[in-house]
Formats: C-alpha cells, structure tokens, sequence
C-alpha cells in the first residue's frame, strides 16, 4: 500500500471515530443539559457547542504542540468556520416547509455579527502578521486576549437572546430519551469524549502525512480535508435538531460553533511556544477568513431579506452564495498549493 493510500484509510478511520463519537457526545451533552436544569439558561448551550467543537479544540493543541503543524491547526479551526457555513445549503435543502431563512428566527442576526466581527479581525491579524505587525505578550500575540475576553461577551449576549427558545429546544432533544439516567449519561459521555479526544489528537499527524503524500501544502489539507473531518458533530447535531423541528436550534450550533472555533485559536496560542501563532503561518489563511466573513454576510442577508422563492425549489439564491463561496475558498488554497 502507497503512502498516500495509507493516509487516506487513516483520514478515514479518524472520521468513523470522530462521527460515530462525536454524534453520542452531543446526544449526551443534550441529556445532561436537561437532566441538570442547565437547558433552563445558556450555560446548556455553551455545553453543546463545546463538545461539538471537541475535535477542533483537541486536534488545535496536538497540531502545535506534538505534531508540531501550526498550520493545520490554523486552517482547521477557519475551514472548520467556512464548512459550518457551507451546512447551511444542507440544511436548506433538507428543511422542506420553506427557505430556512424564511422560517428562522432573527435573532440569529446578533451571533451572525459577532461571528463576522471575530473572524474579520482575525483576518486582520493574518494580514497584520505578514507585514511584519505582530505586538506580542511574551510568546502570544495581542490578540489572544482580546479573543479570549470577546468570545464570552459575545456567547453570553447571544445565548441570553436566545435562551427561551434554546432551551426548549434542549428539553425536546432530551425527552427522546426518557430511559437514560443522568449518571449513565454521564458516564456514555465520557466514553465518548475519550475517544474523540484521541481520534482528534492523532488528526494532525495523518494531516501531515497526507500532505507530504499528496505533495500538498498544511493549509490546503487543514482547511479542507481536516475541517470535514472535525465538522461531523456539528453536522450530527444540525440534522438531529432539524428532525426534531428545532430548526433555530440546528442554525444556532453552526454559527455558535464558529464563534467557538475562533477562540479556539487563542488556546492554540498559548500553547504554542515558538512565538505569536499567526506569524508562523501562511498568509493564505486570510482567503479563508475574509471567505468566512463574506459567507456570514450572506447568512445576514438572508435572514433581514427572508427570501420565499427557491431555485428548483431546493435552496435558495443565498445558500447558493455560500456554496459558491466555499468553492471559490477551497479553489484558492488549492491553486496555492501547486
């Protein structure tokens, strides 16, 4: 077997665990929200969009510690942004009764903005970076605090809009299982957390290894291959409220997460020790973030305009837009890896 053919099984395997766990982990999280009273304020959701953000967050400290790929970790934590995004034209797609736009609530506008604040001004660092502007606290960069101080503003202030219908919609997702206990939820959770913790740290050295196999730059592959990968909770948790008509619910944890993802990347700052992490990066991840920030403008557009009409009565014009754009992104690092 090739060396290419050998990362592939094993980018495979990694997503079988990190899928299959990362489902049971948010089916749980659901439960203990309920079982514990948290689906009552944010603190519930706060829950979910961390566990289903577990393999971002773990394989983020195994890329630049251990494996030692900052690169990976950065483009998996932006292209993980950009796909949650794109999951908007599944959700579309899949939700029947009418534009998901049409039928959300616009309260969704508040986490939208905040998420497009985070990541422009991530982006802006990127840029900062290249230019030789990186101020720095010791071995992190300025804006580690400053991310690290924003993201709980903003998740607060989003989650205390949304807290009536968040938890409602927490409450439906747990009554689907009124024979699990909390103690054995629990324990279910922990299991499963295990083994995304471990899925997720062993990510990034198959994204190295797939990248010298594929002659690939770390960017490309982390943005693309490993975002998919570390996506599949959120896309089980997506589908999962989508099912139980918790349609707000299915957008909240996207655009949640992506608030999420970016402080994601302060905790890789710190841990990673050579120096500022966006300065021992490449440029190109700034396609990537201003992509994201033009895909939630999108996602604005939509929910202020709240289109009826669909085209072949599948997605709508916006949701074609974020395609697109998730195309146009992926094509950029692709032609910067040549």
């Amino acid at each position: 077997m090739t060396d290419a053919a050998q990362a592939w099984l094993a980018l495979a395997a990694c997503a079988a665990v990190i899928g299959v766990a990362g489902a049971q982990l948010s089916r749980y999280a659901d439960i203990i929200a309920a079982r514990t009273g948290w689906s009552r304020g944010w603190i519930g959701l706060i829950l979910l969009a961390t566990v289903t953000s577990l393999p971002e967050l773990v394989n983020g400290v195994s890329a630049v510690t251990a494996a030692d790929v900052p690169d990976i970790a950065v483009g998996n934590a932006l292209g993980s942004c950009v796909l949650n995004l794109a999951a908007l034209v599944i959700l579309d797609f899949l939700y029947r009764k009418a534009s998901v736009y049409r039928a959300a609530s616009q309260g969704h506008i508040l986490s939208a903005g905040f998420g497009a604040a985070l990541i422009g001004f991530v982006g802006v660092s990127l840029l900062a970076a290249e230019a030789g502007v990186t101020p720095a606290l010791g071995h992190v960069g300025a804006y580690t605090p400053i991310l690290a101080v924003l993201y709980p503003i903003a998740a607060r202030a989003v989650f205390q809009y949304e807290r009536a219908q968040a938890a409602t919609a927490v409450q439906q997702v747990a009554e689907l299982y009124p024979g699990v206990p909390l103690k054995a939820a629990v324990a279910r959770f922990a299991v499963a957390a295990a083994f995304v913790f471990a899925a997720g740290a062993w990510l990034p050295f198959i994204a190295a290894d797939l990248a010298v196999a594929m002659r690939w730059q770390q960017s490309f592959v982390g943005t693309v291959f490993v975002s998919i990968v570390t996506c599949l909770p959120e896309l089980a948790v997506t589908i999962g409220a989508l099912r139980i008509g918790a349609l707000d619910l299915a957008i909240a944890n996207l655009l949640g997460s992506n608030l999420f993802n970016i402080f994601i990347l302060a905790v890789d700052d710190l841990f990673f020790l050579p120096g500022p992490l966006l300065s021992h990066v490449s440029k190109v991840h700034a396609v990537s973030a201003f992509s994201a920030v033009a895909m939630t403008g999108l996602v604005v557009v939509g929910l202020v305009y709240r289109p009826e009409t669909r085209v072949f009565r599948a997605v709508g014009w916006t949701n074609l837009g974020l395609f697109a754009l998730y195309l146009l992104n992926t094509y950029i690092l692709y032609l910067h890896t040549r």
